[in-house]
């Protein structure tokens, strides 16, 4: 859920949050597993500065889902607070919160919490551990340059152990590698051809083989879905509102913007720039993510998630119905369609591996 109004005309702030919740409810009574949101501040692209607030609630309105982060954006926040309220609200829901955790990418948000975005990877790489042992241990403490935590004893104490449950953001080399070390599981979104993907996942499994000596869990993949029964209409309905989801990315992140090249840690973002001017700016931006993303019949879906898996290996999936100007109706009706056709035949599907996954 992005809590968006881009691409809607007249919407109001509130309406947006209505329709959302209202979502997330019909979500949790159709079959799905989890609820997740991300966190985004101060722009129509996603109205949610406070996304452990939203699942503390939602997981009271749907006690029998998980809730999800994705993500809590660290260096916008004290890692105290996030522990103490991660700790809540697992407390809250019975241990139904996976915790995922990522370092930000849109400059204007950087710049409306007055830090340094050469900083982010840094602070993450500082704040997310402190933050996870805080949550194993019950002690939160760090001496680092810029969290300098005396001890302090979480209250109310964690209840339950997080092995399993904390995720990170990884989408360049950097992020694949911190996650990692973490001992996170990588999360990350549709938007590039899964064969150009598949070196950094199988890396990220590497990694965290060697640092744990375990496998790493499945990874998140969160993406943008219009599913229905007419395939011929179904692209066209994806081929709009998938695109103005594209547009709104390029419109928060800066994507034809010069930026990345003088920030560090975004190299990723700048080469991800580069092949965008290249391949023909925003329409072709729309179509690569056409080509990644899932759309169409339950038919069609199936066979392009089954198709991904031979790439890159077993993955977790989540989908997302409403974005870039679809009507409510319209995404109420492909998260039906999409839990009564595709979830059910996905629950079905045991570990895969990819063609080329290291043994």
């Amino acid at each position: 859920m992005i809590f968006s109004s881009y691409g809607w005309e007249g919407m109001s702030d509130h309406q947006v949050w209505s329709e959302e919740i209202k979502l997330a409810r019909l979500a949790a009574d159709s079959g799905f597993d989890v609820l997740w949101t991300a966190e985004h501040h101060f722009f129509n692209y996603s109205m949610i500065p406070d996304n452990i607030q939203l699942m503390t609630h939602l997981a009271a309105l749907c006690p029998n889902v998980d809730v999800g982060t994705a993500a809590v954006i660290l260096p916008w926040h004290d890692p105290l607070r996030v522990a103490e309220n991660a700790a809540v609200l697992d407390l809250l829901s019975g241990g139904r919160l996976r915790l995922g955790l990522g370092r930000g990418l849109a400059r204007r948000e950087f710049e409306g919490f007055r830090v340094s975005m050469d900083e982010s990877r840094a602070r993450f790489d500082e704040a997310a551990p402190m933050i996870v042992r805080a949550l194993e241990t019950g002690i939160m403490e760090g001496n680092g340059p810029f969290y300098r935590q005396p001890l302090v004893e979480l209250r109310p104490k964690p209840q339950h152990s997080f092995d399993g449950r904390i995720y990170a953001v990884a989408s360049s080399e950097d992020s694949i590698a911190s996650a990692a070390k973490l001992g996170a599981r990588m999360m990350m979104f549709a938007d590039r051809p899964w064969e150009l993907r598949a070196p950094a996942i199988n890396r990220g499994r590497e990694l965290y083989q060697q640092l744990h000596n375990k496998s790493l869990p499945p990874h998140l993949i969160a993406e943008y879905c219009v599913c229905g029964t007419d395939l011929a209409a179904t692209e066209e309905l994806a081929r709009k509102h998938q695109g103005k989801f594209v547009e709104s990315n390029f419109h928060m992140y800066e994507l034809l913007g010069e930026h990345f090249k003088t920030v560090k840690g975004y190299d990723s973002y700048q080469e991800k720039a580069e092949l965008a001017r290249k391949g023909g700016g925003l329409p072709g931006a729309i179509e690569g993510y056409m080509r990644a993303s899932s759309w169409g019949t339950p038919d069609k879906i199936l066979r392009g998630l089954e198709e991904r898996r031979r790439v890159i290996g077993d993955f977790d999936f989540a989908a997302g119905f409403r974005f870039g100007g679809t009507p409510y109706a319209l995404a109420e009706e492909s998260l039906k369609l999409f839990a009564k056709e595709v979830l059910p035949v996905l629950k079905t599907w045991g570990p895969a591996k990819a063609t080329n996954a290291p043994t």
